[in-house]
């Protein structure tokens, strides 16, 4: 009780008072209308939301772009991030433009000066499980009065959502609900890469590169979320790898994608090293989702990007109503998955088999029209102009 006493005490002053200095000591010099920022709160690496967005403003519009990790979950201990929270508070003071592809506590404690504007990519597109305010009384997240005593998503000047479906969903999640202006369905910056074919085609080359196994197969990319608190993420380990590569016999490889937050991954068996291979940090998840055949997910948000792609999607969903419980679902799961909801490793074997004779895609489009109605390959050249505009 003594030590959760602390933290809560340091957390505060490092959010009340010593972040916010920080900014407030920066703000003595002028805005640069050249300077923009874009903020890793998790991981340490480019993120996918910031694929297309980046590199557009730094080598198309040529504006002076500045990256600032976070690294939450990355255990870099409370000092090394206060020093790097107060460094992004420095840096934000003078940027035109901060991105943000998370909840951050950094920039939503800042007296944000009227010339900076904030803008939410977002790590997800669509609206699949519950996140931020949204879950409220479910054993996920934090609690409603947590939130307000430290936000997440404050000074936020545009949010980018994938279709109008769904702004609701991130109004409620986001506490926007007295500012709905904030939310815009103006697509997702980085599934622009779904309509270039020259990212398509490096895809298959950076595939076939670390995977050579997958040359004249048909790939199934299994790509689940994770098990548990952000901490502690865990992976399923619920499909049987020996059994579905009995199943599927030598036409499929299967590729393995693990959410980011997982640290300890299963391992695939001895003997089916030619058949399954976990790729999760090794390939771009988008690069994977491009050159998949088929697509087994449970209750991860890549469903929507991969509706792009109008191929066969299936839900091993083996657990659902305990995560349903656990998290909570913005739509009824099993009314708007695009696909057959299972919970075997036979009836996921028995899906893919039957993809590669016959496939109807209405299910897929009927669900892309829905929720990614706004990504049509021209999102980021759309967000930047609503972005100069603000």
């Amino acid at each position: 009780m003594f030590k959760r006493a602390l933290v809560s005490l340091a957390r505060n002053a490092s959010y009340d008072v010593l972040v916010p200095l920080a900014y407030w000591r920066a703000a003595t010099q002028p805005v640069d209308p050249r300077k923009v920022v874009f903020v890793i709160e998790k991981g340490d690496t480019i993120p996918s939301a910031y694929s297309v967005m980046l590199p557009y403003l730094r080598d198309v519009i040529g504006m002076d772009v500045r990256v600032h990790i976070i690294g939450f979950n990355e255990g870099i201990g409370r000092a090394e991030h206060l020093r790097r929270s107060m460094a992004l508070a420095r840096a934000a003071a003078t940027a035109s433009v901060v991105f943000l592809d998370d909840a951050s506590r950094e920039i939503s404690c800042l007296p944000l000066r009227p010339e900076t504007r904030v803008v939410q990519l977002w790590h997800a597109c669509g609206a699949f499980k519950k996140w931020g305010a949204s879950t409220e009384g479910l054993r996920f997240g934090h609690t409603l009065k947590q939130v307000k005593r430290h936000p997440f998503y404050a000074n936020l000047s545009l949010v980018t959502v994938s279709s109008p479906e769904v702004e609701w969903a991130y109004r409620e999640a986001m506490l926007l609900e007295e500012s709905p202006e904030v939310v815009q369905p103006l697509g997702v910056s980085r599934t622009d890469v779904f309509f270039d074919d020259a990212f398509i085609e490096q895809s298959f080359h950076s595939l076939y590169e670390q995977v050579p196994q997958a040359m004249g197969k048909r790939v199934l990319l299994y790509a689940p979320t994770f098990r548990g608190d952000i901490e502690g993420a865990e992976a399923p380990d619920a499909l049987d790898i020996a059994q579905l590569a009995s199943e599927l016999g030598e036409d499929w490889v299967l590729l393995i994608n693990h959410h980011p937050f997982v640290k300890s991954r299963p391992v695939i068996p001895a003997g089916y090293e030619s058949f399954a291979f976990d790729v999760t940090g090794e390939l771009p998840i988008n690069q994977l989702l491009t050159t998949a055949d088929a697509l087994v997910t449970d209750y991860s948000s890549v469903v929507f990007e991969y509706s792009l792609t109008n191929r066969p999607i299936c839900f091993f969903a083996y657990d659902l109503e305990d995560y349903d419980d656990w998290r909570g679902f913005y739509y009824p799961y099993e009314e708007m998955t695009p696909g057959p909801v299972v919970r075997t490793t036979a009836e996921v074997a028995a899906f893919v088999r039957d993809t590669a004779t016959a496939f109807d895609d209405t299910e897929v489009r009927t669900f892309r029209n829905r929720f990614m109605s706004s990504c049509d390959g021209h999102s980021t050249q759309r967000i930047w102009q609503a972005i100069s505009s603000l």
